[in-house]
């Protein structure tokens, strides 16, 4: 009877449906772009392929003698061949960078130049949209290439082909052989970086001294071990008190996290409250409908029906409303998330007990703004409403 009363009033339905629709899918969505979004930035902070960064902290009192110590280049070509030796290293991932005027003819723009080591490139995952790598044999002879990024096609080249064209860094000639993929991730930006390798940066710049050092094991069981096995041989060679360390890697998740669950659960929050509207709609709606068959509801009393029935029918109709309501809201708030990770370039994460308890906190909503209705019915006298026009 609840149903097909329901069936009765199809368009009445829907639209009574429409705000539980929308809370529940806003509500879905968010939750699942907030986690996406939160493992998509663990991903860009924590060790790759089995790495972990190494870094310098100088101590209080050397940046009282120099405040610029914290970002001047803190390792060295000896720091590299030391931690090389480590047993349960398998490779040590070193780059330099430096900003520089780059020029090709008449044209000059701004860029950063960074020479890498060739694990680098596999690290980082730089993936070539056209030409060539940078093989081992340019590492090893420290030739005159470079791979750079494609904002350059349009700052020096006006639009045409890089491949085999010679730009210059400090008046120092490379040749482009590869130009990397456009990143689409939703936090790129585009950025004029030229990868060269070490040796090559080396003779450009007249430098040695290197900026960030990442060191890869074979397990995950050995970060911790080769980290410290590391740092120890560092503070060794510079005489320092634990300046050199790992990036805690686990904290800096943790943190981010954090930001990203509290940020989820305040927009979350937000869009709850349309739930709480669209509860507040079906309980409007049915106090309608009770409204409008209070003559039905006094024949069926009349007939035998209990005040407990009665309830249980207009409960029904409520929770059936707003159950239905939050299946369809799962359903678009799931395709609304996945839409917005392959635009943004991140997971899309459906957590299973999030969809469970869209569905039951819909079917409670239909409980609590229910029983108002259903009570009213419940508690009709017969002989009142039979005689209701």
């Amino acid at each position: 009877m609840a149903l097909s009363s329901l069936y009765a009033h199809k368009l009445r339905s829907i639209l009574t449906m429409l705000g539980i629709i929308i809370g529940v899918g806003s509500v879905i969505a968010i939750v699942a772009i907030g986690q996406g979004g939160e493992e998509m930035l663990k991903s860009q902070f924590s060790g790759e392929q089995n790495t972990i960064e190494l870094q310098y902290e100088p101590s209080d009192e050397e940046l009282d003698e120099d405040p610029n110590a914290f970002f001047e280049a803190a390792f060295t070509e000896d720091d590299i061949r030391a931690i090389e030796d480590i047993p349960e290293i398998k490779h040590v991932i070193q780059s330099s960078t430096e900003s520089s005027t780059v020029r090709h003819y008449e044209e000059e723009t701004d860029g950063t130049i960074i020479g890498i080591s060739k694990e680098y490139i596999h690290l980082k995952d730089l993936q070539i949209s056209e030409g060539n790598h940078l093989t081992s044999s340019d590492f090893l002879t420290g030739s005159r290439s470079a791979i750079v990024s494609p904002s350059f096609q349009n700052d020096l080249f006006k639009g045409d082909d890089m491949i085999g064209k010679v730009i210059y860094i400090d008046s120092q000639p490379v040749e482009i052989i590869g130009v990397l993929e456009k990143e689409d991730d939703i936090f790129a930006f585009d950025s004029n970086d030229i990868y060269l390798p070490f040796k090559t940066w080396k003779n450009i710049f007249a430098q040695s001294t290197i900026n960030e050092v990442s060191i890869q094991v074979d397990s995950p069981e050995e970060l911790e071990i080769a980290g410290n096995k590391a740092t120890d041989t560092l503070n060794r060679i510079h005489d320092k008190d634990d300046a050199y360390q790992t990036v805690n890697i686990e904290e800096i998740a943790e943190g981010i996290g954090q930001v990203t669950q509290i940020m989820t659960i305040i927009i979350g929050s937000v869009a709850g409250v349309s739930l709480f509207v669209g509860g507040i709609g079906v309980m409007n709606i049915m106090l309608v409908s009770v409204t409008e068959r209070t003559r039905e509801i006094g024949i069926r009393m009349s007939l035998g029906a209990t005040r407990g029935q009665i309830l249980a029918q207009f409960l029904i109709e409520s929770v059936t409303l707003t159950s239905i309501g939050g299946i369809i809201g799962i359903v678009i708030g799931a395709g609304g998330a996945s839409l917005v990770s392959v635009i943004a370039g991140w997971p899309s994460l459906i957590s299973f007990p999030v969809v469970i308890g869209g569905v039951l906190f819909s079917m409670f909503i239909g409980i609590i703004f229910g029983i108002l209705p259903a009570n009213k019915a419940a508690k009709m006298d017969p002989i009142q409403a039979l005689g209701h026009e």
